[in-house]
């Protein structure tokens, strides 16, 4: 199978996890009411914490895709990277400094990421007693 197939059919693939992905969170927003009052209401015999579990899950699917999607244009990534943040003009043989500006670019975000996810973890607060 050509690589531009295995794109096509990657991209559509993402495309319609995208659209169940939109349509669970509209359905989560606007047919439930707000998870506080929600207990007891169903929709299609499931409750709002099932298809709260089933959005997660998509959207584990849809990182899962994107992150496939960015290994499949690695070189494309890492060219473009840098070029505009570094100011260096890629050659075709440079390839392992390349790949160092890519990766050093995703650790710097994935970091900034695993902050934030830490902060939010950290800063919730259970209700008073």
């Amino acid at each position: 199978m050509s690589r531009t197939l295995i794109n096509f059919f990657l991209d559509t693939f993402l495309a319609i996890v995208l659209m169940v992905l939109i349509w669970l969170t509209f359905t989560l927003q606007v047919a439930f009411p707000p998870p506080t009052a929600a207990a007891g209401w169903t929709l299609w015999g499931l409750s709002y914490n099932a298809w709260s579990r089933i959005q997660f899950g998509a959207f584990c699917v849809l990182v899962g895709g994107v992150l496939v999607h960015i290994i499949l244009h690695w070189t494309w990534v890492c060219a473009v990277i840098a070029k505009q943040f570094f100011g260096k003009k890629p050659k075709t043989q440079d390839d392992g400094t390349l790949t160092l500006y890519g990766v050093g670019t995703l650790v710097v975000l994935f970091n900034l990421l695993g902050a934030a996810l830490a902060a939010a973890y950290f800063a919730v607060q259970s209700p008073a007693p």
